[in-house]
């Protein structure tokens, strides 16, 4: 895959398809650690890495475990007739795959910085239910990405989202301090910034790359 095809992926996946804004993947992390910027920051981080290394590692286990190719690792190890139609499994062994890393990324975060893993609280190990981190895994598969290409998909996600997130965390910052109604304080408010926020980003969408 050529660079310009690399690059149309990333812009793609950051502004004109993010995964927030535009396929609404990942809201209850987005609405829940956006009040302030440094947990903004720190979510960020850590979806961006596990979906890059969501997106290496699913994309192995599909071409070489589930697929039904010669190259399938039980279709050598067994010596069958036919290799195995394993895809069915994709959803489970992706969720395993994204649990796994979720929870290193825990205790990385644990163990270096104990202040922001108090910060993002419960929000943290959701990352494994996060819909975003499965929906670029799948994403990659259904486009029909090769390895590369399904890494650079699952960086450019987690810039997109991390964008979205740092957006609306600066966005909320702001408002702490502003006039608002008491009846739209809190989620509502964080709500209708999204609902804005997703508008301004339909203007990506006319975005012509060549």
């Amino acid at each position: 895959m050529e660079f310009n095809e690399l690059l149309i992926i990333a812009v793609s996946a950051i502004f004109i398809n993010n995964f927030v804004l535009t396929r609404f993947l990942g809201i209850c992390p987005y609405i829940g650690v956006s009040k302030n910027m440094d947990s903004a920051v720190g979510m960020g981080f850590a979806v961006i890495f596990v979906m890059t290394l969501a997106s290496m590692v699913t994309w192995l286990i599909n071409a070489f475990m589930l697929k039904p190719t010669t190259s399938n690792i039980f279709y050598i190890i067994f010596n069958a007739e036919a290799p195995p139609d394993l895809t069915y499994l994709k959803t489970i062994a992706f969720i395993l795959v994204i649990a796994s890393l979720v929870q290193f990324v825990e205790m990385v975060v644990q163990k270096v910085s104990p202040a922001l893993y108090k910060s993002l609280g419960i929000f943290l190990p959701l990352i494994t239910t996060n819909c975003a981190i499965l929906g670029v895994a799948l994403l990659n598969l259904d486009n029909d990405y090769n390895f590369i290409a399904s890494i650079v998909h699952g960086l450019a996600a987690g810039v997109g989202f991390t964008l979205a997130l740092v957006l609306m965390a600066g966005i909320r910052e702001k408002l702490e301090m502003a006039p608002i109604p008491k009846a739209l304080q809190g989620i509502p408010i964080a709500f209708l910034m999204a609902g804005l926020m997703s508008i301004a980003f339909l203007g990506f969408s006319g975005l012509k790359i060549q």
